[in-house]
């Protein structure tokens, strides 16, 4: 994604969850996200932190204690902020222009970004084709980037095991 001056930026549950995507290059571009915005503050609806858990919630057990040290200490140790739909972002996904085939929640969080004059990265491919439009929507950069600190590099590795098609978060 070319820099923007926007400076906050918004995550979805395909970038979250794209970190185990069955599809090495997205894994690898994900990763790469979260390794280089670490300390940096992001926005992710509660409706997308929702949608990652429902994801996980679906697997085996095993997969899900695997997995849920690695989610727990990143949220911990990154600046994800949370953040509630407000009737401002209603009223935004109601005026969005062109946005035929995404489903409300997609709308609500591109909604989400714009109200808060931010950016949205994502791996969706839904919301890409959007990208080029007047929105501040895209990919996360697919350069290579450093790994995570101890312990939390541990944890991914181990969280490894769990596999999503990012499409279809």
């Amino acid at each position: 994604m070319p820099a923007d001056p926007r400076t906050e930026t918004y995550i979805d549950a395909s970038l979250f969850m794209g970190m185990h995507a069955a599809e090495p290059d997205v894994r690898q571009a994900c990763a790469a996200f979260f390794t280089r915005h670490l300390h940096d503050r992001v926005w992710m609806t509660y409706e997308e932190v929702g949608r990652c858990d429902d994801v996980v919630w679906g697997l085996p057990r095993e997969t899900q204690d695997a997995y849920y040290p690695f989610m727990d200490v990143l949220h911990s140790t990154m600046p994800i902020k949370r953040t509630p739909y407000t009737e401002d972002v209603w009223k935004a996904a109601a005026d969005l222009p062109e946005t035929a085939g995404l489903s409300l929640r997609e709308k609500l969080l591109l909604a989400s970004a714009i109200t808060a004059g931010a950016r949205l990265v994502t791996v969706n491919p839904r919301l890409l084709r959007l990208a080029g439009n007047g929105l501040a929507v895209g990919a996360p950069d697919r350069a290579a980037a450093g790994s995570f600190p101890q312990p939390l590099a541990g944890l991914y590795r181990t969280s490894l095991v769990l596999e999503v098609d990012h499409a279809r978060v």
